[in-house]
């Protein structure tokens, strides 16, 4: 009587636990004295799924830098500040010395006007390479993006105003300063093009220079005091014979035209 009535209790049990979905993380047994015991077991996979498969960390995908040209994302912001400021610092030449040819109609403004033309196209073929803004562009003569320029060129051409002597001197202070900001800004490349545009810029101004100072002497016997550059320096470039340097469609320091640009036909 006994064991039919565990018999009984065990099979109710089961019936029971088989039409129960099982919830949890175990299965109900049942000893032979009729106790129940928890088992705990690791779930199993619903059927029809897969095991997730651990995640494996993906390498990122590096693409091959093939392009060695310089771009605009290569440039540095000095370069290309410097790229922009030479562009107006040309043109700055340019016109004060076109407004010196309206003043005194003498042939040395005309010459190297010409030159600085050259030489504002040698910086703007830089900025069209890197897809530069052009700072000139739509900009009249005596018209400047930079303010700083704009307010050096309006006192030059005050200056400048005065007597052909005062014109004289600041076609030196120009080139004095072309100089300076060129040596400047070529100690901050290493890019060949704009190293070579740099260098053909510089050897232009020191050939302005020379003929400035030269005429300055000859048409006042006035010995020129460097204004900007240190007395050292500039006399190295005064000592230094003419050079050929950019005269390759760059328009070096004569336009070769007078007698290296100074007008004496």
């Amino acid at each position: 009587m006994y064991k039919t009535i565990i018999l009984i209790i065990t099979t109710a049990l089961i019936l029971a636990a088989c039409s129960t979905p099982i919830t949890e993380a175990q299965v109900i047994e049942v000893d032979p004295q009729g106790e129940i015991i928890d088992s705990p077991i690791e779930p199993t996979p619903a059927e029809g799924t897969q095991p997730e498969e651990p995640v494996v960390p993906q390498e990122p995908i590096v693409s091959e830098q093939t392009d060695t040209m310089l771009t605009t994302n290569d440039l540095g912001s000095s370069e290309a500040d410097g790229l922009l400021y030479m562009r107006e610092e040309e043109k700055l030449a340019r016109d004060v010395y076109l407004k010196m040819v309206e003043l005194w109609n003498m042939p040395i403004f005309q010459n190297i006007a010409d030159s600085e033309s050259a030489h504002m196209e040698v910086v703007l073929a830089q900025l069209t390479n890197l897809n530069l803004d052009d700072p000139a562009k739509d900009k009249a003569n005596g018209e400047f993006s930079n303010p700083d320029l704009q307010a050096l060129y309006d006192d030059l051409v005050a200056q400048g105003s005065q007597s052909l002597e005062e014109a004289l001197k600041v076609g030196a202070a120009i080139e004095e300063i072309d100089i300076l900001d060129l040596e400047e800004y070529i100690a901050q490349t290493n890019d060949p093009e704009i190293l070579m545009a740099y260098n053909n810029l510089l050897d232009g101004s020191a050939n302005h220079l020379r003929s400035f100072v030269r005429l300055l002497e000859q048409r006042t016997g006035e010995v020129y005091a460097p204004q900007y550059l240190r007395q050292e320096k500039y006399t190295q470039i005064i000592s230094a014979a003419m050079s050929n340097g950019g005269n390759n469609g760059y328009g070096g320091g004569n336009g070769n035209k007078g007698n290296n640009g100074n007008g004496n036909k």
